[in-house]
């Protein structure tokens, strides 16, 4: 039985374990302790394949990632569609919910793989940070299937609704797949304007850097402004940006998350889903993001600086000081001592 003591509870009596675990730390609070840890339990932890939680992990926050933001904008042309205005969201609502997806995704993952998300970063990862070449095709295999299955799940919640639009555009004689289609509900798809490749290409590359250098930045250690507990959310908030800006002119962002849905549009809609565009969007992302970290960690990026402390000190400097500070004090001492002989008597030519 435990004591009062341990049946202490804040204010409502309720606080028990989980998201309150928070608050073990904090002044003049007492949660209950997690129960210890059997040998069953560590012995099952040991023999689990690392490869497998790493892919397992990839997988389950690429879907975060994908079903938040997809289902975001299903909602909002479903909404559009009945004539209500877009009522429930616009590109506003669009942006936070790829960005909050895209958090809670890393915070999901991160602890485990890393929270790549992304292949592009998986490669620039293995380029930059010497990430193992040997985990690149199953991290990139299981972003691709995390995609793939929150596009498939977030079609099967709006089933109904996604083939009354479908039906609709059949019976009004218009295209079903197309950049007004429900198919470009869950992808890219240029616009009916946006007929010059170039363009699009340059456009995809653009903010693909943007994102890439935004990114490295937020994962730089020595970066002052980026604590490790907001670093999902700086990173969430760089793609709600670009959502925010240039939504409208088609983009990507990520090869797993285009491709993956891509696969699942073909299922339901057809191959005119993969047009000589989707080369644009499932493979540009990956030189832009090799670019835009390139260009952080060849021109920004400072080895020599201390972690957390950013540009103003380096470790050379830091010795530097400490010498000067200890030459300082070895003077002091000896002009002390130099002065204290001074004030001794002598006697027989000897200091007394």
């Amino acid at each position: 039985m435990s004591n009062d003591r341990d049946l202490h509870r804040v204010n409502t009596g309720q606080v028990e374990l989980g998201a309150t675990d928070v608050l073990a730390d904090a002044p003049h609070v007492d949660v209950v302790l997690p129960p210890a840890v059997t040998h069953a339990r560590l012995a099952y932890e040991r023999k689990r394949p690392r490869w497998f939680r790493e892919m397992f992990a990839e997988a389950t926050g690429c879907y975060f990632y994908v079903y938040g933001g997809i289902s975001a904008a299903i909602c909002f042309n479903l909404d559009l569609i009945g004539g209500t205005g877009g009522a429930l969201g616009n590109i506003l609502t669009i942006g936070i919910g790829f960005g909050l997806a895209i958090a809670f995704g890393i915070i999901v993952s991160g602890g485990t793989s890393g929270g790549h998300l992304n292949p592009a970063f998986t490669l620039t990862f293995a380029c930059y940070q010497g990430f193992p070449w040997r985990k690149v095709p199953y991290y990139i295999l299981a972003q691709i299937f995390g995609c793939f299955m929150a596009a498939m799940t977030c079609y099967a919640q709006y089933h109904q609704q996604i083939r009354g639009v479908v039906e609709a555009l059949q019976a009004a004689g218009e295209p079903v797949v197309g950049p007004t289609g429900p198919n470009s509900w869950f992808c890219a798809y240029p616009g009916a304007t946006q007929t010059n490749l170039g363009y699009v290409f340059l456009n995809e590359f653009f903010c693909d850097s943007y994102i890439a250098l935004l990114v490295w930045a937020v994962l730089d250690p020595a970066n002052p402004f980026i604590a490790p507990t907001t670093a999902p959310f700086c990173i969430g908030l760089v793609y709600s940006v670009i959502v925010w800006g240039f939504a409208l002119d088609t983009i990507s962002t990520n090869p797993a998350r285009d491709l993956g849905a891509r696969m699942v549009t073909a299922i339901f809609f057809g191959r005119g889903t993969f047009p000589h565009y989707s080369a644009i969007s499932i493979l540009v992302p990956i030189p832009a993001t090799l670019f835009g970290c390139g260009i952080y960690e060849f021109v920004f990026k400072d080895h020599m600086n201390i972690i957390k402390t950013g540009h103003m000190s380096h470790p050379d400097e830091e010795l530097r000081r400490i010498e000067t500070a200890e030459l300082a004090r070895q003077k002091t001492n000896q002009s002390a001592d130099i002065s204290h002989l001074e004030d001794v008597r002598v006697d027989n030519g000897k200091y007394a």
